[in-house]
């Protein structure tokens, strides 16, 4: 299968439940130490509903909130995550993996006592040469909606291989 051809591909599905101790959590370990993301009053006080989560919560999230017997369908229909694949396959000549950019749009606030569902895909694949070397950018997108299926949150990654 060449490169191109993992464009559009699904990466995986879930969902995950907003809670209250891990987003909290999250805040602590980023040191963020505003009250909204730890006390609900807090959190009312500023004009939320409940504790909203801090940035970049959903890229830690299939950790935080995730129950096994909540999952959906698989969309990869159990061939897992293409971007592995394609990491194990450009790895076979050695280089390096780096951690690229990494974009957050919000769509909503999302908030402790809500379900987020997540679906993601490759969205591109390109090379670009430096100093003799190829650099391969795999660019992922995850789309996090609430249970009415409206967008709540964009995260978009990408991952770059710096051959040998």
């Amino acid at each position: 299968m060449e490169l191109k051809d993992y464009i559009g591909k699904p990466s995986g599905a879930g969902n995950i439940h907003l809670e209250r101790g891990s987003v909290s959590r999250f805040a602590r370990a980023v040191t963020d130490e505003n009250p909204v993301y730890h006390n609900k009053n807090a959190a009312q006080d500023a004009g939320f509903d409940n504790c909203p989560l801090p940035p970049t919560w959903t890229f830690a999230s299939e950790f935080l909130g995730v129950w096994p017997e909540d999952k959906p369908t698989d969309p990869t229909n159990g061939a897992g995550n293409p971007l592995m694949k394609i990491i194990g396959n450009l790895m076979k000549s050695g280089g390096l993996i780096l951690h690229g950019e990494q974009e957050f749009r919000y769509h909503q606030v999302p908030q402790c006592g809500e379900t987020l569902h997540w679906e993601g895909k490759i969205t591109d694949i390109y090379t670009k040469e430096s100093k003799g070397k190829t650099m391969t950018f795999i660019v992922m997108e995850n789309e996090f909606t609430n249970s009415k299926g409206e967008p709540v949150i964009t995260e978009i990654f990408n991952l770059i291989h710096r051959g040998a």
